[in-house]
């Protein structure tokens, strides 16, 4: 069928639309890497930061990454995310999967009791003086147990099992499986999109995590990366020293393609995931 001229011109406005978009959403990332790799020498010649340098330095770069602790912190930062994420993704699904079972005793006062959580929040205070209690202040479980679970990931999971064919789970039972052994080798491998989505937001959660770890954490050698990275930036506006070879806001812009880039390299591979999974977790209530 060959397109009208009306169907170009819609075609036409919509690409059009759509590449605007992406520059809006791009020139923010464009603008820090740029600033993060310009020298000082080019600041001097233009009078501010150019989007595009002419010359490209990674002293700014080097600067963060020998910054005191600032390994570690990468380590620290990996570890809570990959130890965190698995926990959660484990405690979620063995939560949401029976949660699914319509045939579940109790399961109206179960999903009202995580509805409840979503709506409500028993505050800082309280949440501190459990932590403390059980003595995990300066343990990197600090970092982990508190957001255990995610009420809001729980139901768009539990929303994708309910839509996994019953038919399924009934010849399972047949064969004689048991309801672990349908969890782990029929719905889990069908439901790698809406475990890839919320895996996906535990991770991101974890590695931009920096607020329970001012409220539990004091020893400064289990630091996680937002915390040492919010020391340099705070830092950079006293960093005379460095202003003769790069400027305090080029080391802002580095310590924060540092901290964003792994997380900006993962995504892409799990994209095709994401829209999936947050579309079909997120069709019934």
């Amino acid at each position: 069928m060959v397109r009208g001229v009306e169907d170009r011109v819609i075609n036409g406005i919509v690409y059009t639309i759509l590449f605007l978009a992406g520059l809006v959403a791009v020139f923010p990332l464009l603008y820090v890497v740029s600033v993060s790799l310009t020298p000082l020498s080019v600041v001097h010649k233009s009078g501010s930061f150019p989007i595009i340098p002419r010359e490209i330095t990674f002293s700014a770069y080097r600067t963060i990454w020998e910054y005191s602790g600032m390994v570690q912190a990468f380590g620290v930062t990996a570890m809570v995310t990959i130890v965190g994420t698995l926990l959660n993704m484990i405690i979620t699904i063995l939560l949401a999967y029976p949660l699914s079972r319509k045939k579940l005793p109790g399961r109206s006062s179960f999903l009202m009791m995580i509805l409840i959580t979503m709506l409500f929040s028993g505050g800082m205070v309280p949440t501190y003086l459990i932590v403390k209690s059980l003595g995990l202040l300066n343990t990197y479980w600090s970092l982990i147990l508190p957001g255990l679970v995610g009420s809001f990931n729980v139901l768009i999971v539990k929303s994708f099992f309910e839509q996994l064919p019953e038919e399924i789970f009934e010849s399972a039972k047949m064969d004689g499986a048991g309801e672990f052994r349908i969890l782990a080798q029929m719905t889990v491998p069908l439901s790698t999109s809406v475990i890839a989505t919320i895996g996906l937001f535990y991770a991101v959660g974890h590695w931009n995590d920096f607020f329970q770890a001012i409220m539990y954490i004091t020893d400064r050698s289990m630091f996680p990366l937002q915390v040492v990275v919010r020391e340099i930036l705070m830092q950079s506006q006293q960093l005379e020293n460095f202003e003769a070879t790069t400027p305090a806001q080029t080391l802002k812009m580095a310590a924060v393609v540092m901290a964003s880039l792994p997380v900006i390299v993962v995504y892409p591979f799990l994209q095709k995931y994401f829209t999936k999974g947050m579309l079909l977790g997120s069709i019934k209530g």
